[in-house]
């Protein structure tokens, strides 16, 4: 008897969470069919490609779970990525490069350089943490305007020209992976990832600023009369924000081998998205770590399945849409039988 209630149990939790989370469901289900239909699908190849797409891309969707835990959004992430790239493009180029965009600038030191991203990415997240705190802006409006801003920046710098001619130890570094390079690898990305997932998940729900966090998407009224400062909270959130944006623009410029302003183009969406299938409600005060790297990971796989099943690169769009719009439906509902 105990056995077949502990079991009934069981087959409970699992329906549970397969009706909580059915894109994360239908889409592995579609990623094993594929995988059995397509050579090279489940090859080490492909799973480094998957691994280190998915380490950039969240890095980006940290930086914007604060936001949306706390009610707000970040529409500038990916022209925040794209600027990052472009200003460690043109700083990591060859000194002996025809093509370099600032000559006046000598060759710098890959790790000077990563410094002066994460400076800049931190002055454009406190830019919007402070709009939305102190001139009262909504998220969603001031993201929108900085992120116009940013770009404009990031065509003016670059001339909007392409960035090419990196030092050789900034690609290499960043594209570099422990393993054989046919069988079994990991690239390092994958440590990166891993390193800022521990960091964010201690953060989350180890300390303080953590919880003001989840407190104030919750009950931002409630939890300012608690004693939560929340306009320092706000613009932690957004300042962090910054700087993991920054971050991934810095990797991701090495990792093409290239960087232009249009780099990052559309990354907000896509980790919103992920963040909403991982289980970040729009609707505040939810959200977990491994959730979000899960929501990213399956976002990714989506874009592979579709490589493989070789469908028209622009029909891709409509189908991450549909997905974006399905996630956000489905959180809303969970919102609407809650309460």
């Amino acid at each position: 008897m105990q056995k077949s209630a502990s079991n009934e149990n069981i087959s409970k939790k699992i329906i549970k969470t397969i009706t909580g989370n059915p894109i994360v469901f239908l889409l592995i289900i579609a990623a094993i069919v594929v995988g059995f239909i397509k050579d090279n699908f489940f090859s080490w190849a492909n799973l480094s490609n998957l691994i280190s797409n998915t380490a950039v891309r969240f890095l980006i969707a940290l930086g914007v779970s604060g936001c949306l835990i706390t009610k707000g959004t970040d529409l500038s992430a990916g022209r925040q990525v794209g600027f990052a790239a472009v200003i460690a493009g043109i700083l990591c180029q060859r000194g002996d490069y025809n093509g370099r965009l600032w000559k006046f600038v000598p060759e710098m030191n890959i790790f000077l350089v990563f410094a002066i991203v994460i400076a800049m990415g931190l002055i454009w997240g406190l830019i919007n943490g402070l709009i939305v705190t102190k001139l009262h802006v909504p998220p969603f409006i001031a993201t929108l305007g900085t992120q116009t801003i940013i770009y404009g920046i990031s065509l003016v710098i670059s001339d909007a020209q392409p960035i090419g001619g990196f030092q050789r130890l900034y690609t290499t570094l960043i594209n570099g992976r422990i393993g054989s390079t046919r069988g079994f690898h990991l690239p390092y990305l994958f440590f990166v990832a891993v390193i800022f997932g521990v960091v964010f998940w201690f953060i989350y729900n180890k300390m303080r600023h953590g919880k003001y966090m989840y407190a104030i998407g919750g009950n931002e009224v409630a939890a300012e009369v608690s004693g939560v400062n929340t306009t320092r909270t706000l613009i932690r959130i957004y300042a962090t924000a910054g700087i993991m944006y920054a971050i991934a623009g810095y990797l991701l410029a090495a990792k093409s081998g290239g960087a232009s302003a249009s780099m990052g183009q559309g990354y907000e969406l896509e980790a919103i998205a992920g963040c909403t299938i991982g289980g970040v409600s729009t609707t505040g005060g939810i959200g977990t770590v491994p959730g979000i790297l899960v929501g990213v990971l399956v976002f990714e796989l989506l874009k592979i399945i579709l490589q493989f099943l070789g469908v028209n690169p622009y029909y891709n769009y409509v189908v991450q849409g549909l997905v974006i719009v399905l996630a956000v439906s489905l959180d809303i509902r969970k919102y609407i039988a809650k309460k």
